[in-house]
C-alpha cells in the first residue's frame, strides 16, 4: 500500500471513529439515552422523555464539543512545542503556562478573603476563575517571550520555561500550605480538571479561542517542516525564525491558556498523542501530521470523557486522572512496540 493511500484510509478511519465517539459520549453516562433519541434531538425535534433533551443540549453535547477542542488544541500545541525545542518530552504546559494558570486561580481562590466583598464574589465566579486562568497563563507567555528576544537557542528557552513554572508552582505550594481546607478542596477540584458544567457562552469562548490558536498553528507549518533539519538550515531557506518563534509561542499560549481556563489543567494528551500520530502515520510532515493530531486529540479525548462517567458508576471521575490512566500505558505499548510497526 502506498504512502497515499494509507494516509487516506487512516484519515477516513480516524473521522469515522471521532464520530462514533462522538455519539457514544452523547448517549452513555449516569442516564443512558437512545441513539434514535438523540440523533432526533440533534437535528432539533424532542426526545421520548423531555429530561433526556434537557441533558443532550444542556449538558452532554457541550461537554462534548469542549472535549473535542480540548484534544485538538492540546495535541497540535504539544506537536509544535516538540518540533519547535526538538524534544519528545517538551508538552504544553512544559513553558509553565499551566503553573501561570494555576497560580493565578490559586490567588483568586485562597486569597479572596483579602479582597472587597464585591470584587471577592465577582473573582469567585467560574467566569471569574477562568479569566484568572487566562491571565495567569498570558503574563507567564509575555514573561517567556519577553526572555526569548534575548536568548537565540530554543533550548534555553525551554529551560526558561521549567523554571516560571517551577517557580509558579512554588509559590501555589505555599498558598495551599497556609489556606483552609474549605479553599484548598475548591483548588484541588479545579486542577483535577473537568469538561462539564459550561455554559454555551463559555463553550463560544473556548471555541473562538481554539480556532484562533489553530490559524495561527496552521500558519506555522512549513516553518516546522523545515526546523526538523535545523534552526540553521530553516535559515538558509529564508524562514524567519525570531518572527517563527513568536507565531510558535503565542498559537500555543492562546491553545493551552484558553482550554486550561475552562476545563482545568489536563495532562497526557499534549504529550501523547503526536507520538501516536508519527506511529500511526510513518511521517514527519506537518501538513499530515498537524491534520492527524487534530483527529486523534478530539477522538482521545472523547474516549476519555465518556469513561469519566461510565455506565455504573455514581461519581463522574475527574478528566486529568482518567487521560493520565489511559494514555501512560499506551504510549508505553506504542513505544515497545515501534520497531515492529516500522517494519
Amino acid at each position: 500500500m502506498t504512502q497515499h493511500r494509507r494516509h487516506t484510509l487512516l484519515f477516513t478511519l480516524l473521522s469515522i471513529g471521532m464520530a462514533v465517539f462522538f455519539l457514544w459520549d452523547l448517549c452513555y453516562g449516569s442516564v443512558r439515552i437512545p441513539l434514535p433519541d438523540v440523533v432526533r434531538t440533534l437535528f432539533g425535534g424532542e426526545a421520548t422523555k423531555a429530561s433526556w433533551t434537557y441533558i443532550v443540549w444542556d449538558f452532554r453535547l457541550p461537554k462534548a464539543l469542549t472535549a473535542v477542542m480540548a484534544g485538538m488544541a492540546l495535541s497540535v500545541s504539544g506537536l509544535m512545542m516538540q518540533t519547535f525545542f526538538r524534544n519528545p518530552l517538551a508538552g504544553p504546559y512544559v513553558l509553565g503556562l499551566s503553573s501561570g494558570s494555576s497560580l493565578a486561580v490559586a490567588f483568586v481562590v485562597m486569597g479572596s478573603a483579602f479582597l472587597p466583598g464585591s470584587l471577592a464574589m465577582a473573582l469567585a465566579s467560574p467566569y471569574g476563575i477562568a479569566a484568572a486562568s487566562c491571565i495567569g497563563s498570558v503574563v507567564v507567555l509575555f514573561a517567556v517571550l519577553t526572555v526569548a528576544r534575548r536568548l537565540r537557542d530554543t533550548m534555553s528557552i525551554l529551560i526558561v520555561g521549567l523554571m516560571f513554572g517551577s517557580f509558579t508552582s512554588a509559590i501555589t505550594g505555599i498558598l495551599s500550605y497556609l489556606s483552609t481546607a474549605e479553599q484548598l478542596q475548591r483548588f484541588t477540584f479545579w486542577s483535577l480538571g473537568s469538561l462539564g458544567n459550561l455554559s454555551w457562552e463559555a463553550v463560544t469562548i473556548v471555541a473562538i479561542g481554539t480556532g484562533i490558536g489553530l490559524a495561527l498553528a496552521a500558519f506555522c507549518i512549513k516553518a516546522l517542516d523545515a526546523l526538523l533539519l535545523g534552526e540553521h538550515y530553516a535559515q538558509t531557506l529564508g524562514i524567519p525564525m525570531a518572527r517563527t518563534r513568536i507565531w510558535v509561542l503565542l498559537s500555543v499560549g492562546i491553545l493551552a491558556g484558553v482550554i486550561t481556563a475552562f476545563a482545568g489543567p489536563i495532562a497526557f494528551v499534549g504529550l501523547a498523542v503526536p507520538h501516536i500520530a508519527r506511529l500511526l502515520f510513518r511521517t514527519s510532515r506537518h501538513s499530515v501530521l498537524f491534520f492527524a493530531t487534530l483527529l486523534l486529540g478530539g477522538a482521545i479525548m472523547l474516549v476519555c470523557d465518556a469513561l469519566c462517567q461510565f455506565p455504573g458508576l455514581e461519581i463522574q471521575l475527574p478528566i486529568n486522572a482518567v487521560t493520565s490512566l489511559l494514555g501512560a500505558p499506551m504510549v508505553i505499548w506504542l513505544l515497545l512496540n515501534k520497531r515492529k510497526w516500522a517494519s
